[in-house]
């Protein structure tokens, strides 16, 4: 499905250099939402997935080993060196540094088997402003045979400071919590498996003392394990719609709440503080 902007790539790029590539050129971007930005839709039109990574994604967090479908938040792991190559460019206007992953929505269409090959393409879908910056899409499709099988978007938030006028807050809708399922005891090194079993080892997650480098006074989870630690426990349909959203780290090591009633689920910690909310339904 490779078209006229589109780069097709012989194999999943390195993610250690981008990162260090993204970190160097961050302090001289200048975000706004209405910066140009890649128009390049990446493809890797023989995707493989490496069994043992697998069976230490599905261990760390908390899916049945050895299934015959990939847990429906692994395709997101699979795409995230080729996001990273786009973010991490000089053509992308936001600063890879501090850039905050903020919500996820995925459709799957298709339940999809470790074994065989897959075509995987990502690219940026466009920017927009935000109260706090401007937030970017970035959207991954997983093909089979010619047929998207799951597809997701991702925003991520660059925080700068912004010429919009300040909205008076509306009032917070009362919430009552979901019920509590079970009290989950994470301990520190949880970063640190998880970025090995998804190659993301953004310092931020893996040590107190690289995270304390970022203003975070321990290391935090990756948001993507916690979704995918709730989805674990939650259950998935085949054919599915998923939202999540991300509203306030979780420090390793510490005990959070996992709760869900329906199609609905969330993450807390101490004091009831949201980690993360959302919702899950058959299509």
């Amino acid at each position: 499905m490779a078209g006229p902007d589109a780069l097709v790539l012989t194999g999943p790029p390195a993610l250690a250099p981008l990162l260090a590539r993204g970190a160097l050129l961050s302090p001289f971007k200048r975000p706004r939402s209405d910066a140009e930005f890649p128009r390049t839709r990446l493809v890797l039109p023989d995707l493989r997935v490496d069994l043992a990574r697998l069976a230490a994604y599905e261990r760390v967090c908390g899916f049945p080993v050895g299934e015959d479908a990939l847990p429906v938040t692994y395709p997101h792991v699979l795409g995230f060196p080729l996001a990273m190559r786009l973010m991490s460019g000089r053509d992308f206007p936001l600063p890879l540094l501090g850039l905050v992953h903020t919500s996820i929505t995925v459709t799957r269409h298709e339940r999809m088997p470790p074994g065989g090959s897959h075509e995987l393409s990502v690219h940026v879908e466009g920017l927009v402003p935000h109260r706090r910056g401007t937030e970017a899409t970035v959207v991954t499709e997983v093909r089979r045979g010619g047929a998207v099988v799951w597809e997701s978007r991702s925003t991520y938030l660059a925080r700068h400071r912004t010429d919009r006028p300040t909205a008076v807050p509306r009032e917070p809708e009362a919430r009552k919590p979901l019920p509590p399922v079970d009290e989950w005891r994470l301990a520190g090194d949880v970063g640190r498996r998880y970025g090995a079993a998804s190659g993301d080892r953004n310092p931020i997650h893996l040590h107190p003392l690289t995270a304390r480098l970022f203003g975070f006074p321990r290391a935090i989870a990756h948001g993507m394990w916690t979704v995918a630690r709730c989805l674990a426990a939650h259950g998935v349909p085949q054919h599915c719609h998923l939202r999540a959203e991300f509203r306030a780290p979780v420090l390793l090591p510490g005990t959070v709440t996992y709760a869900a009633r329906d199609g609905r689920f969330e993450l807390r910690g101490p004091e009831d503080r949201i980690h993360v909310t959302g919702d899950v339904y058959p299509t």
